[in-house]
């Protein structure tokens, strides 16, 4: 399964640990560093959406306030192939949320709280059962 991780420019950091994590657990993760320079780096987000079949959100202060954090999750919302594949994720003290800033479509999802997602290896591990959860949920599904 190849996942899309939807974060705040300025989280790039907190989004390759969870990238690198989700690699080890055996899933596709689209990396920003797959854009080389000079490459449109609009067109390379609309392809990486397009293949990509979960979508995680990481949720902090800077990506309540990207415009492009949201149109990636309205994107996901409307595409049948990311049914129950969107996973929110918390990976701020609540503290320094605004929870009413959350997007209300997210907010019928189970959200995972990972407050120190950048020391919290068990944080990791539980986005990973997540994406293993709806990829066996489909594959129950299908039998």
């Amino acid at each position: 399964m190849k996942v899309f991780i939807s974060h705040a420019f300025t989280e790039a950091k907190l989004a390759k640990r969870v990238a690198d994590s989700l690699k080890e657990d055996g899933f596709q993760v689209w990396d920003t560093g797959e854009i080389l320079p000079g490459e449109n780096w609009g067109n390379n987000l609309a392809q990486a959406l397009q293949e990509s079949e979960a979508m995680i959100v990481l949720l902090t202060p800077e990506s309540l306030k990207s415009t492009n954090v949201i149109y990636e999750i309205s994107y996901a919302i409307g595409q049948e192939k990311y049914q129950g594949r969107v996973i929110p994720v918390i990976a701020s003290p609540v503290d320094n949320l605004v929870l009413e800033n959350i997007p209300w479509i997210l907010k019928k999802f189970k959200m995972i709280s990972v407050p120190n997602l950048e020391q919290d290896n068990q944080g990791l591990k539980e986005i990973a059962q997540a994406l293993k959860n709806v990829t066996s949920a489909e594959v129950f599904k299908l039998n």
